[in-house]
């Protein structure tokens, strides 16, 4: 691991390179404000099309930001060194910096922290009236199925070639829903691994902060993702004996636990060796060589096209990644293959291809409007509530969340990293606060976006994002159920809203019942309420999901790497937290 580097202000760092997109390519600009690259809007009359956005945390260029261009990706949003950007870096991207008439497609990796906050802007998209649909690449084998369990596959450089095909597909004028298919399409169809011989370093940290154990001379580490996170396997080998392993990890169908795609002999593929920011290109053709070799020769495959380059890395990690995509037939006719979507021209910079003489020449200084510093704009509904009532009611959830912290506290710093208690509370203070200061609403819809505004600015972390996605799905649930004139908001439309919201809710978390989780309260609160209407016995069947997370087993989240002992007795601090939110709600109906 090397800890020399020329930029050692990691936020001074990842500004400057997302400019530096805008000086190399003329047809991009840069809303620092909020880390994204975009297209700029074009300068004269066009049809408009399908936009897709991708994005992650920064470390991994030419990924995202350099993938902008015509033919690819209409903007990234970029968050900081290995590290997601917020929901509403995404939102502000889908409403002020893409066209959205046609619709967007948003294509994330597969990590927690990008379901969740792309996640949440999509919803938050939807329920404003954008169409939005959202593609989460999983190619990564390194990992294989018991370890990755919910969660699922790690997205790697394999998630390039969805971002190319689907932006080569828009540029050509398909609607969402091809677009959307196509990009899952192809998601469904690649393998990826990776391999390194060192951790990298983070500039801006100290060795000491990065906390890795580094390789010994000589060793690999095969499955390695592309945040240092530890592979399967380490082994002293030769490349020919890598590259072996590494196939055998992608194309082995005995394996069943990293047996995800099949190949037949005579399959038509495309090779993508991908470079993790540290290998010489003279090393790389070798490495190139060595796998086209052998995929040839112990796999009889012979891909079509063979990319080789840096794609996707991880800062200067001293690796390479390799992916296999199987073409299959998209359906949609002439000029729009697989092969013939990788083919297609585009200006992105970071697929080596050449800005056209045209754009340069036209020198645009275009840029699309500023925001007007009103995050959201709200359409009012029909769904009428009594202001006073509503006010008590949420008064008493959030105190009754306040009063609930230590204990919760106390739970999150047995099973996880004890601030589970204090972003509750911080929300449910922030939201009090707003309460007193808002003006008084009888529309259901405004009172609950009003929530949402104070939840997705004053909670952070995983819980937050979870609440943000549930809250603003519940509003889009209301929102669809809003009469033509105007109507009281009975148990039944928010029983509705609720089912809706759970559904949206599932889409980015694999979080059931029984895995102790915040969803083990949830799911009896908004199960009982749809069967009885009554939000006693709701809050209820919260509280007894809640404390039978006791002695559960977590699946996901931070208390799976937990050891010792402890956890066994207490309830998880989110299932907690959220019961006794329910029970709180309930009780200002009295």
């Amino acid at each position: 691991m090397s800890a020399a580097h020329f930029l050692t202000d990691p936020t001074h760092l990842v500004a400057t390179a997302l400019h530096a997109c805008t000086l190399t390519n003329p047809s991009l600009a840069l809303d620092a404000a909020n880390k994204t690259v975009y297209r700029r809007p074009s300068s004269t009359p066009s049809t408009p099309t399908v936009s897709v956005i991708s994005g992650g945390g920064s470390g991994h260029e030419p990924s995202f930001a350099s993938f902008v261009g015509r033919g690819l990706l209409a903007a990234a949003v970029a968050g900081t060194i290995f590290a997601s950007p917020s929901a509403e870096q995404v939102r502000r991207c889908i409403s002020r910096r893409v066209e959205s008439e046609q619709g967007v497609l948003v294509v994330v990796m597969n990590y927690t922290g990008d379901v969740l906050n792309f996640g949440m802007a999509v919803e938050k998209a939807n329920a404003a009236g954008v169409r939005v649909e959202m593609v989460v690449v999983g190619d990564d084998v390194g990992v294989g199925r018991k370890v990755g369990g919910k969660v699922g596959r790690r997205g790697i450089a394999g998630t390039v070639l969805v971002q190319k095909i689907a932006g080569a597909l828009a540029a050509q004028g398909a609607g969402l829903e091809e677009v959307y298919q196509a990009a899952k399409l192809v998601a469904g169809n690649l393998v990826s691994i990776g391999a390194s011989l060192s951790h990298v370093h983070v500039p801006g940290r100290s060795v000491a902060e990065a906390g890795e154990e580094d390789l010994k001379e000589g060793e690999v580490e095969i499955g390695m993702g592309i945040h240092n996170e530890p592979g399967s396997e380490r082994r002293a080998e030769t490349l020919p004996e890598l590259v072996k392993t590494m196939l055998a990890h992608m194309l082995d169908a005995e394996d069943e636990d990293r047996s995800f795609l099949q190949i037949p002999e005579g399959e038509e593929t495309v090779l993508l060796v991908n470079n993790l920011g540290g290998v010489s290109p003279l090393e790389l053709g070798g490495i190139v060589n060595e796998v086209v070799e052998q995929l040839a020769k112990d796999w009889k495959i012979r891909p079509v096209r063979i990319l080789s380059g840096t794609y996707m890395t991880s800062l200067n990690g001293l690796g390479f990644s390799i992916s296999l995509l199987k073409i299959r037939d998209t359906g949609l006719g002439n000029g729009k293959s697989m092969l013939e979507l990788l083919d297609a021209p585009t200006e992105a910079t970071g697929w080596s291809a050449a800005v056209s003489p045209e754009t340069w020449n036209a020198n645009s200084t275009a840029t699309r409007g500023e925001d007007d510093g009103d995050s959201d704009d709200f359409q009012p509904s029909n769904l009428r509530l009594d202001p006073v009532l509503a006010k008590k009611v949420v008064t008493s959830a959030l105190e009754k969340v306040i009063a609930a912290e230590p204990d919760v506290t106390n739970y999150d710093t047995i099973v996880g990293d004890g601030d589970c208690g204090i972003g509750l509370k911080r929300g449910a203070e922030a939201i009090l606060k707003m309460l007193e200061r808002a003006k008084k609403t009888d529309d259901a819809a405004l009172f609950l976006h009003n929530i949402i505004q104070v939840v997705e600015t004053s909670m952070d972390g995983t819980s937050g994002a979870i609440y943000a996605i549930f809250l603003n799905a519940l509003a889009h649930g209301l929102r669809v159920q809003s009469p033509s004139s105007p109507a009281p908001v009975d148990v039944q439309i928010w029983s509705k809203a609720l089912e809706s919201s759970l559904e949206a809710l599932n889409k980015y978390t694999p979080a059931r019942p029984g895995d102790r989780t915040l969803i083990d309260a949830l799911y009896p609160f908004v199960g009982t309420l749809s069967k009885t209407g009554d939000i006693k016995s709701s809050a209820q069947a919260a509280e007894a999901g809640a404390k039978g997370t006791r002695g559960m087993r977590a699946s996901l989240g931070r208390t799976v790497y937990v050891g010792g002992e402890g956890w066994q007795g207490v309830p998880d601090p989110g299932a907690h937290g959220l019961a006794e939110l329910l029970i709180g709600l309930s009780e200002g109906f009295d």
